[in-house]
């Protein structure tokens, strides 16, 4: 087995572990740090909104010797607005993108735009894509992003309970917010392949939450029927029982994801690859933390808010202390004390400890029996005599 799979065995089986749980300030702190920087590059530098959703003309070249650089300051010249420049192939060919044309501004764009780049008029295709076109699409996301929301929170209610089901509303809404202030810090342009790779992180981030919760509904089953362990405890073992298979899963997503970002996005100018690629791996760090630091923690916080919680936590607490003050007192006899990974008794069987611990003094005024009182019982004197040999047996 390789030291990575011996690490997640002995994770799943409880004999080492990262303390996720406990430090959960620490990550809510990092959360709360993260979300206030992505709010703050969407107050300064907003979202850079592509033609689909505010509106403009596309313009499509054939092979040209212009470089990106040259046209983009040529379109911006001649359209007065921000141009957005793409090579489609090696042959030249660029997409050259204008926000806020209407179709006169266009056509008028076009002709100007061709006497710069010296191709015929005929030959620089032109679209024209209205505002209202955009405001559908972004109607339409925004709807399927309320609906999904719903329906995931509706699901893990079912599935598992409320209080898992808004732990995972959380962690979405955090995940969310994290891509879209990187969309604004790093200034790429929101197309529909932007919308296409949020729907996309959500659902990965969903399915790593559920792994997680699976574990944790596992782990806290019997939970009133143990006092070994505190349901914060138990949150946290299971989430070191699911940590391997996460970070796995996470990398193994990333690898591709970060191809299509670095080398087919940045190297070869992908377009718009760049924009389901970067919210593809912001959405799925994002979401593989979330699922770990977030969720869990947030379940434990909830829980242990519970009566039915807080009474166990505090009865698992109160023997522990009793059990490490026989420990200290007791000596040799507190081998007796059950260990952390032994079973304790309840109900019955500590009323019968109690019987028999009464019982013992009787039992020692009478007289022990039994293979110990043998031992300790002087040898007979007499034993042998009489017979033939004379020794005793």
């Amino acid at each position: 087995m390789s030291r990575l799979g011996d690490l997640g065995a002995r994770l799943y089986r409880g004999e080492v572990g990262v303390d996720f749980v406990a430090r959960r300030k620490i990550w809510y702190a990092v959360s709360v740090l993260i979300t206030i920087l992505a709010f703050a590059g969407l107050a300064v530098r907003g979202l850079h909104m592509g033609v689909e959703f505010e509106g403009g003309a596309v313009f499509t070249t054939p092979a040209t010797e212009i470089s990106v650089e040259e046209a983009r300051e040529v379109a911006e010249e001649v359209s007065g607005s921000q141009a957005l420049v793409q090579t489609l192939g090696d042959d030249g060919s660029m997409r050259i993108q204008v926000s806020g044309l209407d179709t006169d501004q266009s056509n008028a764009t076009r002709e100007a735009l061709a006497g710069e780049l010296g191709i015929p008029t005929e030959d620089l295709n032109a679209e024209v894509i209205g505002p209202s076109w955009g405001d559908q699409i972004a109607d339409k996301a925004w709807r399927g992003l309320i609906i999904f929301l719903v329906l995931v929170v509706i699901y893990l209610a079912i599935a598992f309970e409320w209080r898992m089901a808004l732990a995972a509303l959380i962690a979405l809404i955090h995940d969310i917010t994290i891509t879209v202030g990187v969309y604004a810090l790093v200034g790429f342009e929101v197309t529909p392949g932007t919308v296409i790779g949020l729907l996309t992180i959500l659902g990965y981030s969903l399915y790593d939450t559920v792994v997680v919760f699976d574990g944790l509904k596992e782990q806290t089953r019997d939970f009133t029927k143990q006092t070994r362990h505190t349901y914060a405890e138990l949150a946290n073992r299971s989430l070191n029982g699911t940590l391997v298979r996460s970070i796995n899963t996470s990398v193994v997503a990333l690898l591709p994801v970060g191809a299509l970002l670095f080398i087919g996005g940045g190297l070869l100018g992908g377009g718009m690859l760049n924009d389901i690629a970067l919210s593809l791996f912001v959405g799925l760090t994002a979401g593989a933390y979330s699922s770990i630091m977030i969720a869990t923690p947030l379940v434990s916080d909830l829980k242990s808010r519970e009566s039915a919680i807080k009474a166990q936590d505090r009865k698992v607490l109160a023997r522990r202390a009793k059990r490490d003050q026989g420990d200290q007192g007791d000596g040799a006899d507190a081998g007796a004390v059950p260990a952390d990974d032994e079973p304790v008794a309840e109900g019955p069987d500590e009323e019968e400890s109690d019987e028999r611990d009464a019982a013992a003094p009787l039992a020692a005024a009478r007289g022990a029996s039994g293979p110990r009182a043998a031992r300790r019982q002087p040898p007979s004197r007499s034993r042998g005599r009489g017979r033939p040999s004379g020794k005793r047996r």
